[in-house]
């Protein structure tokens, strides 16, 4: 397939980029085209599941289920920061984006991917809190709290996202613009730009380290101590209810976290493809299983689905009768 503008001069400067996605083949496309637009809505329907049902099941008003519902929002607009570009390119000849819309991408993606991170250490607290000081925990993790963990969570990351945005803004690209990767990320700009990028790579290592590692290092220290309480619990049952309560959220961090880590802070393999499995993992697939496992693995949640959507359909919720 020929691709426009595929090599620029190199007094030329870039304005467009073209992303190739995930292949290049026309029937590849069609099948990703199919198996990605699954994806998109089962994220898309699992996550607002999640929130209508804690919104409607007063029991689900805790702050574990507060910061799972604001997991869901940002869940919402990581997929849907890349998902729906990725899926108009698989139908379209023309794969260009302009270069304000591919740093907004950026900005986005970054955004709403910082603000996970520091969700997932935020939750982690909560069950620190709700495990190793349950008759504290109402004081401790009280509205007004909660409320302001889950701001500061998103300002953060936001505020991260801009530097990083911003700098990449600054960078001049004059060479090849075509972008190996499905969306616009930062390692694959780096890799276009024709100005030097140590100070960008600076700001990931430190803000990006400070989001993910700082929430990485608060998640580790609350389960040390979740699981030194837990094994104080003298009996089987009680050990079992209480590790119950944080199970799901131990499997979405080990998802999160370890493919996160690979692609920002270790050292770059210059392989292509596997940026970008790492990429469709942790930026598509994960979203969509957080809503799943936390369905399957608590049972607060189940409960609620079978009150809430498989009562309303005996009720005939949707029909207006009563």
């Amino acid at each position: 397939m020929e691709l426009p503008h595929q090599i620029l001069q190199n007094n030329t400067a870039v304005t467009e980029f073209v992303l190739l996605g995930l292949s290049s083949n026309p029937e590849t496309q069609l099948i990703l085209f199919g198996i990605f637009l699954i994806i998109y809505l089962v994220a898309l329907s699992g996550n607002v599941l999640i929130l209508l049902t804690i919104s409607l099941d007063s029991k689900l008003h805790s702050p574990m289920y507060f910061f799972l519902g604001n997991l869901s929002v940002v869940d919402i607009g990581y997929t849907s920061s890349t998902v729906p570009k990725m899926l108009m390119n698989y139908l379209s000849q023309d794969k260009t984006i302009s270069l304000s819309a591919c740093f907004l991408q950026t900005y986005f993606f970054i955004s709403f991917g910082s603000t996970e991170c520091l969700l997932l250490g935020v939750m982690a607290y909560d069950r620190y809190a709700a495990i190793c000081h349950p008759l504290h925990y109402s004081v401790l993790m009280r509205r007004k709290v909660c409320v302001s963990l889950a701001a500061t969570a998103w300002f953060l990351g936001m505020a991260n996202s801009g530097v990083h945005a911003t700098l990449m803004s600054l960078l001049f690209f004059c060479r090849d613009n075509v972008i190996h990767h499905f969306f616009c990320d930062i390692p694959p700009l780096w890799q276009l730009s024709c100005s030097s990028t140590q100070v960008n790579q600076i700001a990931v290592l430190m803000g990006g380290g400070s989001v993910i590692v700082g929430s990485f290092l608060c998640t580790v220290v609350s389960y040390v101590y979740i699981v030194t309480s837990i094994l104080r619990i003298r009996t089987k049952d009680g050990r079992l209810k209480a590790f119950s309560t944080c199970a799901s959220h131990l499997v979405v961090v080990n998802i999160f976290y370890s493919t996160a880590i690979i692609t920002y802070l270790l050292p770059s393999s210059n392989s292509q493809i596997k940026d970008q499995v790492l990429s469709v993992f942790y930026g598509i697939i994960a979203p969509t299983l957080n809503p799943i496992i936390y369905s399957l693995r608590n049972r607060d949640v189940q409960n609620a689905l079978r009150k809430e959507w498989v009562g309303c359909n005996r009720r005939n919720c949707f029909s207006g009768h009563k």
